[in-house]
Parts: C-alpha cells; structure tokens; sequence
C-alpha cells in the first residue's frame, strides 16, 4: 500500500519541479531541461530527481551546478505546492538514457544502411 503513494507522490514532485523550473527560474545558466523522473525514498525523505539536459558536457556541468544553487527556493516551492509534513530534500542527477537511446538508433540506422548498400 505505501509503494502506491510513494508512486503517487512522486509523480506529483515530477510535474511540480518541472513547472517551478520552466516557469519560475530565471537563471541564465539553465538550459532546456526536461524531468525525466523522480525517485522517492519509502519515507518520502529524499527526491533523486532525474534530468536530461540539452547542450555541451560544460553547458549540463553549469545547468547542475545552478540547479544545486536553486535547491533551497527549489524546495521551498515544493513544500508550498505539495503538502506534505515534511518536504524531502532533493537530489539532481543526470538521466543519460535519451542520449543512450539516440546512440542506439543511429547505430541501427548505420547497420540499416550497410545493409541495404550490399
């Protein structure tokens, strides 16, 4: 029953932390992220967002070094918009899967290719 809400209530931390970074942050430095997903503790403690973040290796390196600045307004936006007794800190982690996935694809793409040439 709790691996529900912990489900639940991640979902919602995904789709707040997403609208509070695209619509409230004004910080230069954040690219185009997307929130990919959020892993929740059982005791709703901790929050390891997960994010996908266009540009160079230095442009996510900027993004994730102006994303922990931000952590504190971050969370209290948080606390304000899901009520919760108490608002689990929060983790930014990089979520390399796209990029793996687009590796993936024009690697068959490329044996696609070979294929039909011979």
């Amino acid at each position: 029953m709790a691996k529900f809400r912990v489900g639940r209530v991640g979902e919602q931390i995904k789709k707040e932390i997403s609208s509070v970074i695209q619509t409230e942050l004004k910080d230069p430095r954040i690219g185009f992220i997307t929130v990919t997903g959020v892993d929740l503790t059982n005791d709703l403690s901790l929050a390891r967002v997960y994010l996908s973040i266009l540009g160079s290796e230095e442009q996510k390196e900027e993004t994730l070094k102006a994303l922990g600045r931000a952590n504190g307004f971050l969370r209290s936006e948080l606390g304000r918009r899901v009520k919760l007794r108490h608002t689990p800190a929060i983790e930014f982690r990089f979520d390399s899967s796209i990029a793996y996935g687009s590796h993936i694809e024009d690697l068959l793409q490329q044996i696609n290719q070979q294929s039909l040439e011979s």
